[in-house]
């Protein structure tokens, strides 16, 4: 299959990633949105919706990684974890690493993508955890059957010109967020690449600060995103990001990581001016 190629076009479609399709794993056309998982000679496997990729083998813990532990290293014991999206599996596993948690809901609205994770993905593999619970629901409805439960939210969306994911960054959807959250629950999100999509960046950031008292963005290397740069939000009612921030789990914690780590976790919130000038701080 050396003559089947993958592309993906970036915002504006003028730029992109082309990826050489080693074999065709999957592919099929759900309710919701197009499901491709192949193999790439370097990458492993690709997972895409939409022709947007979600997932590369090689490099999804970057980003997993930083969605996931940046805000449940903050809360002091997280027990009841939900991830909206996310249905590569890959922010239930890292959630999952921190024993403190009790119950992990998996919200992902397309029950075709947990089908195809579970058989193509490496990333799945806590899927069948007994803490974990995986619901087949829009997560922008979800969110609104709860109040005061949720220690954290983790919100793993596709990107808002995509599918379903533009529900998940509304003001609406942040503050029902942020009700379903305890008193001390912490929050955090992807909010994009800040070239290609700044414009997202901006209004992301600016939505989530009007719905929790502390949000606060934050960095990541993803080498198969746009740019290779990526964003997130961190946002808590009650939680600084750094100044409640305990080095020493992260020194103490069982597993070993490949991505984050407490000094990363620091340096993260560290913004270059072009940034800074993009979400007006």
């Amino acid at each position: 299959m050396d003559h089947l190629m993958y592309m993906e076009y970036y915002t504006g479609r003028n730029a992109g990633i082309f990826m050489k399709i080693k074999k065709m794993l999957h592919s099929y056309q759900s309710p919701y949105q197009r499901i491709d998982i192949f193999e790439h000679p370097d990458f492993g496997k690709v997972f895409a919706l939409d022709g947007i990729t979600m997932m590369t083998e090689v490099d999804e813990f970057m980003y997993h990684e930083m969605l996931v532990h940046v805000p449940l290293f903050v809360h002091p014991e997280p027990r009841r974890v939900l991830i909206i999206g996310g249905g590569d599996g890959g922010s239930l596993r890292e959630a999952l690493k921190h024993p403190s948690v009790e119950e992990a809901i998996l919200c992902e609205i397309d029950p075709y993508v947990i089908e195809a994770a579970k058989k193509y993905l490496p990333t799945a593999v806590e899927m069948d955890n007994p803490k974990a619970k995986i619901v087949n629901e829009n997560g922008a409805e979800f969110i609104k059957k709860y109040k005061d439960y949720f220690d954290a939210i983790i919100v793993d969306s596709t990107d808002p010109t995509a599918g379903e994911g533009g529900h998940l960054f509304t003001k609406e959807f942040y503050k029902n967020c942020f009700e379903a959250l305890k008193e001390d629950g912490v929050f955090s999100a992807e909010t994009e690449d800040p070239f290609y999509d700044k414009g997202w960046v901006a209004i992301a950031y600016n939505r989530i600060s009007s719905a929790f008292p502390i949000s606060k963005l934050y960095t990541g290397f993803m080498t198969t995103y746009p740019s290779g740069l990526w964003t997130y939000v961190f946002a808590s009612k009650k939680y600084h990001p750094i100044d409640d921030f305990d080095p020493s789990r992260v020194q103490n914690f069982d597993h070993q990581l490949k991505y984050y780590n407490e000094d990363i976790h620091k340096a993260c919130f560290v913004l270059p001016n072009f940034i800074k000038e993009l979400i007006n701080e």
